[in-house]
């Protein structure tokens, strides 16, 4: 580890730092219907918008006809994504002639992007055509982080409100958010991504004469539009094969820095919007300090691990940390941070090979997923992972004072901790069952690059990531095999709509309950004790459910490496 890389780490931590608040203060606004910057250009549109929809801003919604609208959307979107990848090969923009995409891989896809996971079993510029990446993949892309920031707002207005049978309208926040949020950032984004030399064309791939005579094909197309939403809606899956690693897709460290303050931006901003509907900002910093801690430590870490390197490459006379599937452009400390902060905010963009990372490098990225994306998460799906465990905290603390549960004046009832651990333990169900089947089963084994506990992290990698809706990958196992397709399919419909659901119905119970006044017996929700105490629920939790498929994988494979083995 250098003065050097840590300088790096630390001002992108006070960057971010800086935009809570302006992007919380804004979002706020855009969610209350109040009036904004863009109000004069965007009112009349959202209006249209809403009559074409048969609804209006005034209107709002039942918890169960807010999350039958959101299903029904998102059903629809998987539909139109995977018939647009199978009719690909006589539908236009497709000027490198792509044919259809494989059913069992455009199922796939389809539960990829839109439960925001964005998982690729394929790659993009040998794969989809111009229109499937843009009309399919991106507007996915818009949409599934749209639908995210919704449930979130969905669930803060339950805290806020009291005596309430309405969460909002889920029509018009997905309206809102993508009109106001998402597409004015985008467009800017966009600009300057393409000022900083990421391509954006129509125009056909290029053929190229290397130096030893031979002919290359550069891939290009509409790169920086989906470059831009792929950040800032925490979608990750890229246009190219090689994602955030490849120069047409993040060429320096100044882009690299601009992708990295984009995924955790609006995660980080909506603990501000928390604050200010409850009317405490104190409140959403405490749960942003709950992600930090999560988040330093897991940067603490993997930094570590990946600059102390190989011991058995040491003994070679090689000196320096682990430079394996790393860009030098970006360096160790770069890409350890780039890994973090994606698997932290359920991105799955990577800027270098989580596969080629030390074992220890490696068991963060897992770990970050496992926890529930909770750390920053997926823009909205994040914050509403974090609240199911802060209404477990505050249960916990109840019991520990023999007081009925209480936070922000709601009492937290059997109900609400019922919900909150169905949408906990629905992850671990998909990661570890799925997991175990695959290790035993000969055709799925087969997908796996290696053995010995590093094939088994392949494995568990997966389908953590599949599950926690991340989208990034250990790339040794071969996924693009029917078992792989289907069942890294169902864990990211299972790691998406089985949190949603319980979370959409927490709001509308919590929605109907009077606010109760505090007293000298309420266990404050805003102080150190609080974060302290939720930073615990959240590492006990994950550390009693996974820590025996972590000891079986990486960190055997760490106690390997010491002794001089590797896999």
């Amino acid at each position: 580890m250098t003065i050097y890389g840590w300088i790096q780490i630390l001002l992108y931590c006070g960057i971010l730092l800086l935009l809570v608040k302006p992007l919380g203060g804004y979002m706020f606004r855009v969610f209350n219907g109040d009036r904004t910057l863009l109000s004069p250009v965007l009112v009349p549109i959202e209006r249209g918008l809403y009559r074409l929809a048969g609804t209006s801003d005034r209107e709002e919604q039942h918890w169960a006809v807010y999350t039958t609208g959101m299903l029904l959307f998102n059903l629809a979107g998987f539909l139109v994504l995977y018939a647009l990848q199978r009719l690909q090969g006589a539908l236009p923009y497709n000027p490198a002639g792509m044919t259809a995409v494989e059913p069992g891989l455009a199922f796939n896809t389809a539960a990829s992007f839109t439960t925001n996971t964005n998982w690729q079993n394929y790659g993009g510029e040998s794969t989809m055509s111009y229109l499937v990446q843009m009309a399919g993949l991106t507007v996915q892309n818009f949409v599934s982080a749209a639908t995210g920031i919704a449930i979130a707002v969905a669930l803060i207005r339950g805290f806020a409100r009291a005596s309430g049978k309405s969460i909002g309208n889920f029509w018009v926040d997905l309206t809102r958010c993508t009109l106001y949020v998402l597409l004015p950032a985008c467009i800017v984004l966009t600009l300057v991504y393409v000022w900083l030399g990421i391509p954006q064309t129509f125009g056909p791939y290029v053929d190229a004469a290397t130096l030893e005579g031979a002919k290359q094909t550069i891939a290009l197309g509409p790169v920086a539009s989906q470059i831009a939403i792929k950040m800032l809606g925490t979608n990750g899956g890229g246009f190219f094969n090689a994602n955030a690693a490849h120069p047409f897709e993040n060429p320096d460290a100044i882009s690299n820095l601009i992708q990295m303050l984009t995924i955790f931006a609006l995660g980080a901003g909506l603990t501000n919007v928390f604050g200010r509907m409850v009317g405490s900002e104190r409140q959403g910093w405490a749960i942003l300090a709950s992600m930090g801690v999560l988040f330093i430590a897991g940067v603490i870490v993997c930094y570590w691990a990946e600059a102390a390197g190989n011991p058995l490459v040491h003994a070679l006379g090689i000196d320096g940390g682990n430079m394996e599937g790393k860009e030098t452009r970006f360096g160790i400390a770069l890409s350890a941070l780039f890994a973090v902060i994606t698997t932290s905010a359920s991105c799955g963009a990577v800027n270098a090979m989580h596969d080629s990372f030390t074992a220890l490098g490696g068991m963060i990225p897992i770990i970050n997923m496992q926890l529930g994306e909770v750390i920053v998460g997926g823009v909205g799906a994040g914050f509403y992972g974090i609240l199911m465990f802060v209404v477990i905290a505050v249960f916990v603390a109840g019991l520990m004072v023999g007081r009925t549960p209480e936070y922000l004046g709601k009492k937290i009832e059997a109900k609400e901790v019922k919900m909150a651990m169905l949408a906990i333990l629905c992850l671990p169900l998909a990661m570890l069952i799925f997991t175990a089947i695959a290790v035993v089963l000969p055709s799925a084994v087969a997908s796996m690059a290696n053995g010995g506990p590093h094939g088994f992290s392949e494995v568990l990698y997966a389908y953590t990531s599949s599950a926690a809706n991340n989208g990034s990958a250990f790339g040794g196992l071969t996924g693009n095999t029917p078992w792989f397709n289907l069942t890294g399919a169902i864990g990211m419909l299972m790691g998406r709509f089985l949190v949603i659901i319980p979370a959409l119905a927490i709001a509308g119970s919590l929605a109907a309950k009077k606010t109760v006044p505090a007293s000298a017996g309420t266990f404050p929700t805003d102080g150190t004790l609080f974060v302290g105490l939720l930073v615990g629920v959240i590492i006990i939790v994950g550390g009693l459910t996974f820590f025996p498929s972590l000891a079986v994988g990486p960190i055997v494979e760490h106690l390997a490496m010491i002794h001089g083995q590797t896999f």
